[in-house]
């Protein structure tokens, strides 16, 4: 990709057509989970069409709102890399359970205390971020990817029990949609390379078409506009106790968005001051989730989709994920281009991310190439953190029998396995306790004592 002499990649503006084609690209890839994040409140709760055509609307709006403050970087707040913010998974369980156990104004409310906690917490939070080396953000990435491609998995092939589990044909289409991105990856150079995620996403879209498996019968139905509505569930409730597995969430995705943006800044090529980016994309995270809450959405955080799409396609300027974000702006406003977005099949979609997603794991392990696992504290480091992050992954229910409060923190593989990393990190390399061998034999060494 050229750039003018002088102007870093991140900073360079691309000609339009190709802003809009990249920028399609990021939305595409990520169109799928504020629609899925909605429909899975709207439809348990047994919500109106009306509203839910609503709450779609605020979330495409806030999320187009995040990303242009992620790239663009206005005052205090976003990163200034290529950014896209969607609506958080971990949070949405969360805002479903408070309302299913209060109501939505309670869980309105518990977004909106979680955002301020953000505010008051991260003065705290940032003095803390010297203990973020590689090897902690190196092991996130690596449970972040593991732990998306296992659920992406799990909606390809469903529900264990029900009749459509396993189905061929879905997960057909989704290996195709893979073999898709992978051939376009391959074949192309220049502009069409960059592009394979979404031709790859296309072409399972024109494959599920010609089988008769997509639908845009339900396009042209329902208002050409929509326009979000303020207080949609009426006055919010605050309530501190209700709110507690959002504010203790909180605290993890911050350690989240310190992975995403060091993972981001070092694809791009970017150095970065941790203690100026880092809060800046943080601030943005709650910025964005205050306005969200009062436009009845569910934490609206920084994406990790878009990590293997900068990756995979080496597309670094942070005007691209502007203009996603406009894209995502006139989706909120335009209804039909949501709901053409909602007729890709959810296999097409999956199939997608859950190449996006292993790119993830690609850069986390790449990360993790920097570090000298030779030495003793790193490589305890590391086991530690994979085996706390993965045993919730890989076993889920492990600790259902443990207290909730307990569940929240060791049931998450994300949240586990960072806390394990950072707590041994400062163990093994802040405070010393004697000396200690500084290496790990290597094969030949051991064998040798064996």
């Amino acid at each position: 990709m050229s750039t003018t002499s002088g102007t870093h990649p991140v900073d360079t503006v691309l000609p339009i057509p190709q802003l809009f084609l990249f920028g399609l690209q990021h939305v595409l890839v990520m169109a799928a989970v504020p629609i899925t994040s909605v429909f899975l409140v709207t439809k348990a709760l047994g919500l109106p069409a009306a509203l839910t055509v609503n709450l779609i609307s605020a979330t495409f709006l806030m999320c187009g709102v995040g990303s242009l403050l992620q790239s663009l970087g206005p005052w205090k707040f976003g990163a200034r890399l290529p950014f896209v913010m969607v609506p958080g998974g971990a949070p949405i369980v969360m805002f479903l359970t408070i309302a299913q156990q209060k109501d939505l104004q309670t869980a309105s409310g518990a977004v909106i205390l979680t955002a301020l906690f953000y505010f008051l917490v991260l003065p705290i939070f940032s003095r803390l971020l010297k203990y973020f080396p590689k090897i902690v953000i190196g092991t996130l990435l690596l449970l972040v990817s593991i732990n998306l491609v296992k659920i992406y998995g799990g909606i390809i092939a469903g529900k264990p029990g029900t009749p459509g589990f396993a189905d061929p044909t879905n997960i057909g289409l989704a290996l195709a949609t893979i073999a898709f991105t992978v051939l376009f990856a391959r074949l192309f150079k220049g502009t069409l390379g960059q592009l394979s995620v979404m031709l790859g996403l296309v072409a399972g879209s024109a494959l599920a078409a010609l089988f008769g498996m997509m639908s845009f019968s339900g396009v042209a139905i329902g208002p050409i506009w929509s326009t979000p509505t303020l207080l949609p569930f009426g006055m919010p409730h605050f309530d501190l106790i209700a709110a507690t597995p959002l504010l203790i969430f909180s605290v993890i995705s911050m350690v989240e968005a310190t992975g995403q943006t060091v993972a981001v800044a070092e694809i791009v090529g970017r150095k970065i001051d941790l203690c100026d980016v880092v809060p800046r994309t943080i601030r943005t995270d709650a910025l964005v989730s205050l306005i969200g809450g009062f436009f009845g959405t569910s934490m609206i955080i920084t994406s990790g989709e878009n990590i293997g799409i900068v990756q995979a396609t080496n597309v670094r300027s942070r005007y691209v994920t502007a203009t996603a974000g406009l894209i995502l702006l006139i989706i909120s406003l335009f209804a039909p281009l949501g709901r053409l977005a909602n007729a890709i099949p959810t296999a097409v979609v999956a199939g997608t991310a859950m190449v996006v997603f292993a790119i993830i794991g690609t850069i986390g392990i790449n990360m993790l190439r920097k570090v000298d696992l030779h030495q003793r504290g790193n490589t305890f480091v590391l086991a530690g953190a994979l085996t706390m992050g993965l045993l919730p992954i890989m076993v889920p229910g492990l600790y259902s029998k443990f207290p909730e409060t307990l569940q929240l923190v060791l049931g998450n593989g994300l949240a586990i396995g960072s806390i394990t990393a950072i707590l041994l990190n400062i163990v093994f390399h802040h405070f010393p306790l004697g000396p200690t061998s500084p290496t790990v034999p290597d094969a030949t060494e051991a064998s040798n004592h064996g």
